[in-house]
């Protein structure tokens, strides 16, 4: 059996996290090595101000990319509703009051405590992402793509509750630790200390891991 892992910065607000993500888990079914999933808050609540000072040619090429990956990819998109960031568009001013955001990352580190962390974020991320699933926070939806995942969203919240700070202890340890591999984006892969930045550096993770002896599971 392998002893290969790497870690997996990701973030439940970035568009490209979400369509890495079927990559990344068939990644981890296909191979024998380990996802160390570390969810980090979007660039919006890490960095305070930063959509103030953004180039604004950047939010429209973004979608641009984005849908077009999708496209690509055959993955279904569209940006989410409600957005997972509360945030005055016009302005970039993102308020400190953020009623989704908080519970999804801390959920996601619950998830991977779990054992579950891929199946969390590529069940959760569909939903939120996937177009085609308007009002993703109210109803069943959450509830039911947890479920999907292997897991129970009521155990999952009540872990949290019971001691939110240890939970956002091991966000900013995540966060701490994305910094030191030398990217504030995501999703970044690192594997051995080297960082993989973006959905398009995944074949490039691959090779790299192939290199120290990745292998098909068996």
């Amino acid at each position: 059996m392998s002893d290969l892992s790497f870690d997996l910065f990701w973030s439940f607000r970035s568009p490209y996290s979400y369509l890495a993500t079927p990559r990344l888990r068939k990644i981890g079914e296909e191979y024998d090595v380990t996802i160390n999933v570390r969810p980090v808050y979007p660039i919006a609540v890490r960095i305070p101000g930063f959509f103030k000072t953004v180039n604004p040619m950047w939010p429209p090429y973004l979608l641009t990319d984005t849908a077009r990956i999708a496209e690509f990819e055959n993955i279904p998109y569209g940006w989410p509703n409600p957005d997972p960031i509360v945030m005055d568009l016009a302005s970039g001013e993102v308020p400190k009051d953020q009623p989704y955001i908080h519970r999804l990352t801390r959920l996601g580190v619950a998830a991977t405590q779990a054992g579950k962390g891929i199946e969390f974020l590529s069940e959760v991320s569909r939903i939120i992402f996937g177009g085609d699933t308007p009002q993703w926070n109210e109803g069943s939806h959450l509830a039911d793509a947890t479920a999907r995942a292997g897991l129970d969203l009521a155990d999952l919240d009540a872990k949290i509750e019971a001691d939110p700070d240890a939970y956002e202890k091991i966000i900013e340890e995540n966060e701490a630790a994305q910094k030191a591999a030398g990217h504030w984006g995501v999703p970044l892969m690192v594997f051995e200390g080297e960082p993989f930045f973006g959905q398009d550096r995944i074949d490039l993770l691959v090779w790299r891991m192939k290199q120290k002896g990745l292998t098909v599971r068996k």
